[in-house]
């Protein structure tokens, strides 16, 4: 017995690094830099390369709070059981997988989650009613906020058309942005903290003063150094920008997705196995996947999705980024598809003749992410049952 339960654990481990090979290799290796690309600032090669090992840093940083979340929060009344987890990671892992060969952007939180539920349900688990309405709230809103504040953003930096006093108020916002997302290497162990948080409590006294100074001089900071650089040469200073928010959101990518991998492996490994560990491995895995498939998804979505210059490239990253670190401090399973593909479409829409947008393709992508959830939910129900009754 003692066997056959190492036997399905090794099982499941092996699933989850196919996982984490899948989503580095569509999800979390392939969107963070696809505007860049997109806007020529760096080469396909050379932004899968990139964003694997920034993804790996954000898995390993970050990614403490969606693999709890993934792991216990998606049901109630029961964890999932070995075999339960295995049969989930393996149907999610090969819809992700398929998603990226045909290059079309699976939604991989929809994928993992409703793989996840399914399996769950099927094993006499019960809803966790209050934790999917959080979730759908954030997967509603994402194509209408990121998508929205993308195309204010794109069409305000074309109508101003002064990019040396315009880019720079925008790297101000990612500054304060940067200043208050949390790190575990930040906080005491078990704990994360931003910058600014750990600043104040450091000094002790005036703490609300002083994690507020903190991030007004972060902002000041970032602001300052590329307005330098805008003033030097603006296209060199749009580049750099462009790749500074590209590692952002790779970063912030792998924070948020290395849960969606690792997460069904934790409550079968308990306390038997430190959390760093389970995302070190699950960090390899993305950082695997980016290496050796995203270039394939960084070509379709900076490609076939939008015709992106430097200005609406950036007005899709920022939203990006922030609605990506929404998601990581929440603990809320996001796909990163989702997130990018709406920013691009709405940066691309602020240019006068539509930026290029595919509808056709469009429209069969919102099709494959609402096709996932139902699909992962229905043959995560019905393969457990068919696995459960068969073993």
């Amino acid at each position: 017995m003692a066997g056959a339960g190492l036997a399905v654990l090794v099982v499941a481990a092996v699933a989850s690094l196919f996982m984490a090979w899948a989503i580095g290799a569509g999800s979390s290796g392939s969107t963070p830099f696809a505007p860049a690309v997109g806007a020529n600032a760096i080469t396909v090669m050379r932004a899968g390369f990139i964003v694997g090992i920034l993804g790996f840093a954000g898995a390993v940083f970050q990614g403490a709070n969606v693999s709890e979340a993934v792991g216990s929060e998606l049901l109630v009344g029961a964890n999932l059981s070995p075999l339960a987890a295995t049969t989930a990671l393996i149907i999610a892992a090969t819809l992700v997988a398929v998603g990226v060969f045909a290059s079309y952007p699976i939604a991989t939180a929809f994928t993992v989650t409703g793989a996840v539920v399914g399996t769950g349900l099927a094993m006499g688990a019960g809803p966790a009613w209050a934790k999917y309405q959080q979730i759908a709230t954030l997967w509603v809103l994402v194509p209408f906020v990121g998508g929205g504040i993308a195309y204010a953003t794109a069409r305000g930096l074309r109508s101003i058309d002064r990019d040396t006093e315009t880019v720079p108020v925008l790297a101000a916002v990612v500054g304060v942005i940067l200043a208050n997302i949390q790190f575990v290497f930040l906080g005491p162990p078990g704990t994360s903290r931003s910058l600014a948080r750990a600043a104040a409590v450091s000094v002790g006294q005036f703490q609300l003063a002083v994690h507020a100074g903190v991030t007004l001089l972060t902002a000041l900071v970032v602001a300052g150094v590329l307005y330098q650089d805008l003033k030097g040469d603006p296209e060199r200073g749009q580049r750099h920008f462009l790749l500074a928010l590209g590692g952002l959101v790779a970063f912030s990518a792998g924070g948020s997705q290395v849960g969606l991998a690792v997460g069904p492996l934790l409550p079968l490994v308990g306390g038997d196995v430190p959390l760093t560990y389970v995302l070190v491995g699950g960090g390899i895995g993305l950082l695997v996947g980016s290496w050796t498939g995203a270039p394939r998804m960084i070509k379709a979505i900076s490609q076939d999705y939008s015709s992106l210059g430097p200005r609406r490239s950036i007005a899709a990253l920022i939203p990006s980024f922030a609605i990506a670190q929404t998601a990581v401090f929440f603990g809320i399973p996001v796909s990163f598809n989702e997130i990018i593909v709406s920013a691009i479409v709405g940066s691309g829409y602020a240019a006068s003749t539509g930026g290029g947008v595919s509808k056709r393709k469009m429209l069969f992508t919102v099709l494959a992410w609402v096709a996932s959830l139902a699909l992962a939910l229905g043959v995560g129900y019905g393969g457990f049952l068919a696995v459960d009754a068969v073993l």
